[in-house]
């Protein structure tokens, strides 16, 4: 197994800017603290303290908490507290994924959850030579995004990998062998899974406890303008804590996802900059946008996923080079779009479509279209 790709992700990297290393913050004047907890936030008198119990006074403060893992421990699981049962969030949980797999080479791995980390992990297992299962409440993987159709794809497509799937229930505890390693699922269904790993993705939180009472919230995040301002002044919020006005769908949203993290805090730091020099800064105007890569498949979708869905292209998991794709339509316009398999350029029109919202006349002719239609806009 390599060791996951860090420290050699960096939040920055990935929009186009530096790795930032240690040096990089000196180099530009930043003072970074590590290993320092926050257990305080008082906004009122613009003071933060420390587990330690240092105290920190800010003019600006830019709150990007995050989100904290969802634990099977939350719920009392029997059994969940069992050796070699991890989540993925940080570094540190990457460290002991990668020990785990060393310490049970070639075992069994449970994973518990059909969404991001549930298909992702599940691939680097396999590849890994361990035995998959996956497990999920849902009629199908990823429901939040994937309909019955695209689901279908790679769902099939995992199976052929050799990943079985468990659907339609959800781990209701667990057995641990001697030294406390965890050795037995048990599923709600009375089916009994052999495990050597657990791996459990099942959602996160955004961490906004330390200012409950004291900003304005919506939608389970921090309230925000369009810079990203909350509702107290010189206090800002970004990524999957915040809650912004979605120019696009001309409603507040709150977005989980690392490029919406990286284009907030860009748009943030900007707002900030411009309000000492007086200048003024666009409104964000951001187009939801996920993706993923496993095993050989690769998908990106852009925009919204309601109204009537239109299947494109074929999704047999069978398919030697897979591309297919769907469109979301309401009131009559295109206004999101799924595809697997796609070239750069493909990407990118599918990515302008769902910006556009152009309007379709034939729904049916759509779906015989496909992939033109959007490369025609």
């Amino acid at each position: 197994a390599d060791a996951a790709r860090l420290p050699g992700f960096h939040t920055c990297v990935g929009s186009g800017g530096e790795k930032l290393l240690p040096e990089w913050y000196t180099e530009k004047g930043i003072e970074l603290i590590l290993s320092t907890e926050i257990v305080k936030a008082d906004l009122a008198s613009k003071t933060l303290t420390s587990a330690a119990g240092a105290t920190f006074t800010y003019e600006t403060l830019l709150i990007a908490t995050g989100s904290s893992t969802i634990k099977l421990t939350d719920f009392g699981v029997q059994g969940a507290e069992s050796n070699n049962i991890l989540y993925l969030r940080e570094i540190d949980d990457a460290d002991k994924l990668v020990a785990a797999m060393q310490a049970k080479k070639d075992g069994k791995a449970v994973v518990v959850g059909g969404g991001y980390i549930g298909l992702e992990l599940s691939a680097a297992l396999k590849i890994n030579n361990f035995d998959v299962t996956m497990v999920y409440p849902e009629p199908w993987c990823m429901p939040r995004l994937f309909t019955a159709g695209i689901a279908h794809f790679y769902e099939g497509y995992y199976a052929s990998k050799g990943i079985n799937i468990v659907k339609g229930t959800v781990a209701s505890g667990f057995d641990a062998d001697a030294n406390g390693d965890v050795s037995v699922v048990k599923l709600k269904d009375g089916r009994v899974l052999d495990a050597d790993i657990v791996i459990v993705g099942v959602g996160g939180r955004p961490l906004t406890g330390l200012f409950k009472g004291q900003v304005e919230e919506d939608k389970g995040g921090l309230k925000t303008d369009t810079f990203f301002e909350t509702s107290v002044a010189g206090v800002y919020a970004i990524g999957d804590v915040a809650t912004f006005p979605m120019k696009l769908y001309n409603e507040p949203r709150r977005v989980e996802h690392v490029d919406h993290a990286r284009k907030s805090a860009e748009q943030a730091v900007k707002a900030i900059k411009a309000k000492e020099s007086g200048e003024s800064v666009a409104e964000y105007d951001y187009l939801p946008y996920f993706y993923s890569r496993s095993f050989d498949v690769a998908w990106q979708f852009y925009g919204e996923n309601v109204g009537e869905t239109v299947l494109f292209g074929d999704n047999d998991p069978a398919v030697a080079k897979p591309k297919f794709g769907t469109y979301w339509v309401k009131d009559g316009k295109v206004i999101g779009v799924f595809l697997e398999g796609g070239s750069a350029d493909e990407n990118q029109a599918i990515a302008k479509v769902a910006r556009a919202q152009p309007p379709v006349a034939d729904v049916e002719a759509l779906g015989k279209e496909g992939l033109d239609f959007a490369t025609k806009i």
